[in-house]
C-alpha cells in the first residue's frame, strides 16, 4: 500500500499488490490460495469404515495414512506415488501377522528435526466376538530415511504389557526427545479403566538398528487424573518436550465441563523418564456436540464426542489444541492456546455457524503465527463437506477468517451398518489432519472424508478421502493516515515489526528512503507525524528482506 499526500490536499491512496498471485479475500490478515486439491483412497479399496483420515507432508510426499491403506503422493503435482495396504505397511516393516489379525486407527508424523517418518497403528484379533476383551498391541514405525517409499522399521508391543488390557483409540506424539504413544484401557466393550502412556527415546529409535527396549510404561491412568483421551503433543521445532494434553470430560452426561487436563513427561528420552502430576486448567464450559443434520433431515451421523481427536501440537513453545462442542444445538469447535512451559491457558475461542454443524475438526500452526484449522460440516442445506479456517495471533490475538470451502459433498451419507439396521448411526471421522509443510511453512495441508455415492445401490454410501494444500501469505499491514487542521499523521501496526517506513517524493522516478525515528506509540499502533505544510511526499511499507 502506497499513501501519498500533496501540499494542503487531502490523502489519496494507491495499492500495490501483486507477485503473481490470484489473490483470495484477505481475512484475519491471512490471504489464502488453493494448491493441491485432489482426492486420496476410499473404501471401494480398503472395505473400511471410517477412514480415521491422517496424513502428514514432508519434503517431497504427502503420506496419507487411514484404515486400510498406506498411500504416497508428489506433492508438487498430486500423483500417487504408492498405495498398499496398511497391513502390507507393517508386514514390510518386519511385523509377523496372524490370519486373524487386523489394524486400525492409523497415525503418521513427519519429524524435520530427525528427517524421519513416524507411524502407528493397533493391532488386535478381529476374529474376537469382542476384541476389547483380547490384549492389543501397539504398533510402531520409524522410516529409514526422508523418503517414506523407502525402507521403514517396524516394531510390534503389548499395549499393556501389566494386565493386558486393550487399548482403543491410540494417539501418537513426536517431540526432540521421545516419541509417545497413547491410549484407552478396556476390559471388554464397556469397561472403561482409564489411560495409558508409552514413551520410546527417539534417539534409541534413530539407532542403527533402532530399538524400543527402553520404552517406559505408565500403566493404567484414571481419567479423573490425567483426563480423557491422552494426546501426546508433538512438537517439530524443539521448543517444548513432553506435554500431554486431554478433556476433563468426555461429555456423554451431556453436562456441561469446563477443565483441561495437563501433564508433563519429565526426562523424556532417557530410562529415568517420570511422568509428573496433572494439572487442571479452567476453560470456557464445552458441552458433547449433537450428531449433525444431513440434507435428507436425518441426524444419525456419529461425530464422536469432546475429545481432542486430531493431533495436538507445539510451534514456538505454544500448544495448539481443537476438540468439538455444541453450540445452539450444532456442533462447533473450540480451540485453545497454551503455554508449554507452564501449560498456562493464552487464549480460547470457537468457531460456530447459524446453519451447519462443524465436526471433527484439526489444527496447525507455522511460526508466523499463522493457524489453520480444517473440519467437515453439512446442515439440511448443505452436504458433507471439507472445509478450513485460516487465522493469525497478532499480540497474543488470534482472529480467524470466514469458512473456505476444499470440496463440497453431493450426496447424503449412510453407511451399510445403518442401512442394515445393525446401528442407530453411520460412523464419520475419527479424525481429520493438518500439517505444516517442513519446506514451506506458509503451506499447509489437510486432509479430510467426503461421502460419495454408490452407483451399486444408489445411496450414498461409500466415502473417499480429500487432500489440500492451502497456501498462505500473511496480508500487507494495513497504512492509514489521518489530517489536522496543521499536521499529518501516518499510522501502522506494531505488529509489523520487520517493515520499514519509506517516502519518497516523486512516485515514478523519486528513490524510496526510510523515515527516520523515533515512532509514537499508542497501544498497538505505531505512527509518524509531519507538519501539513510539508513538501508533498509518499508513503509506503517496505518489508525487510
Amino acid at each position: 500500500m502506497i499513501l501519498g499526500r500533496g501540499k494542503g490536499a487531502r490523502a489519496f491512496f494507491f495499492f500495490a499488490l501483486g507477485g503473481g498471485w490470484a489473490l483470495a479475500p484477505v481475512f484475519g490478515q491471512v490471504v489464502v490460495q488453493i494448491g493441491q486439491n485432489f482426492p486420496g483412497s476410499d473404501n471401494s479399496q480398503t472395505y473400511i469404515t471410517p477412514a480415521d483420515s491422517d496424513g502428514a507432508v514432508g519434503p517431497n510426499y504427502f503420506v496419507e495414512f487411514i484404515n486400510g491403506a498406506f498411500a504416497v503422493y508428489n506433492k508438487t503435482n498430486g500423483a500417487k506415488v504408492l498405495r498398499i495396504s496398511d497391513l502390507k505397511f507393517w508386514a514390510n516393516g518386519g511385523v509377523n501377522f496372524a490370519a486373524s489379525d487386523a489394524v486400525s486407527d492409523p497415525r503418521v508424523i513427519y519429524d524435520p528435526l530427525s528427517q524421519r517418518w513416524f507411524a502407528s497403528q493397533v493391532d488386535y484379533d478381529g476374529s474376537a466376538s469382542d476384541p476389547t476383551f483380547e490384549s492389543d498391541y501397539f504398533l510402531l514405525g520409524v522410516s529409514d530415511t526422508p523418503d517414506p517409499t523407502g525402507p521403514w522399521h517396524a516394531f510390534e508391543f503389548l499395549a499393556d504389557p501389566e494386565t493386558g488390557n486393550f487399548a482403543d483409540f491410540p494417539t501418537l506424539g513426536v517431540d526432540s526427545n521421545a516419541v509417545y504413544l497413547a491410549g484407552d484401557m478396556y476390559y471388554g466393550g464397556t469397561n472403561l479403566l482409564g489411560t495409558t502412556l508409552t514413551v520410546i527415546p527417539k534417539a534409541d529409535l534413530l539407532a542403527n538398528p533402532p530399538s524400543i527396549a527402553n520404552r517406559i510404561f505408565f500403566g493404567t491412568l484414571a481419567y479423573a487424573d490425567y483426563g480423557a483421551v491422552l494426546q501426546p503433543v508433538t512438537c517439530l521445532d524443539g521448543s517444548s518436550r513432553g506435554n500431554i494434553l486431554a478433556v476433563g470430560n468426555l461429555g456423554y452426561d451431556f453436562q456441561s465441563h469446563s477443565n483441561l487436563v495437563a501433564a508433563t513427561v519429565l526426562n523424556a528420552g532417557t530410562t529415568n523418564a517420570t511422568l509428573a502430576p496433572a494439572t487442571n486448567l479452567a476453560v470456557q464450559a464445552y458441552d458433547v456436540p449433537l450428531d449433525p443434520t444431513q440434507p435428507d433431515g436425518t441426524a444419525t451421523l456419529a461425530d464422536n464426542d469432546a475429545r481432542f481427536s486430531a493431533r495436538v501440537t507445539t510451534v514456538n513453545g505454544v500448544i495448539y489444541a481443537v476438540h468439538n462442542v455444541e453450540v445452539n444445538g450444532r456442533a462447533a469447535i473450540r480451540w485453545y492456546r497454551l503455554r508449554a512451559a507452564d501449560e498456562a491457558l493464552l487464549e480460547q475461542g470457537t468457531l460456530a455457524d447459524t446453519d451447519l454443524d462443524l465436526f471433527y475438526p484439526s489444527i496447525a500452526a507455522n511460526s508466523n503465527g499463522t493457524v489453520v484449522i480444517a473440519c467437515n460440516s453439512c446442515s439440511l442445506h448443505h452436504y458433507i463437506s471439507a472445509c478450513a479456517y485460516a487465522g493469525w495471533t497478532v499480540n497474543g490475538l488470534t482472529t480467524f477468517g470466514p469458512r473456505i470451502l476444499l470440496a463440497a459433498g453431493s450426496v447424503n451419507y449412510h453407511d451399510l451398518n445403518e442401512q442394515s439396521g445393525t446401528s442407530n448411526e453411520s460412523r464419520w471421522g475419527d479424525y481429520s489432519t493438518v500439517t505444516v509443510d517442513p519446506d514451506n511453512p506458509s503451506h499447509f495441508w489437510t486432509i479430510q472424508m467426503l461421502p460419495v455415492y454408490d452407483t451399486a445401490l444408489g445411496s450414498g454410501d461409500l466415502w473417499r478421502t480429500q487432500i489440500t494444500e492451502l497456501i498462505t501469505s500473511l496480508a500487507p499491514p494495513p497504512l492509514t493516515i489521518a489530517l489536522t487542521d496543521t499536521n499529518l499523521t501516518v499510522s501502522w501496526p506494531a505488529y509489523a515489526a520487520n517493515y520499514q517506513l519509506q517516502f519518497t517524493t516523486n512516485l515514478t522516478a523519486g528513490a524510496w528512503l526510510p523515515v527516520p525515528p523515533p515512532f509514537a506509540t499508542n497501544g498497538n499502533t505505531l505512527s509518524w507525524v509531519v507538519p501539513r505544510s510539508a513538501p508533498q511526499e509518499f508513503f509506503r511499507l517496505e518489508q525487510d528482506p
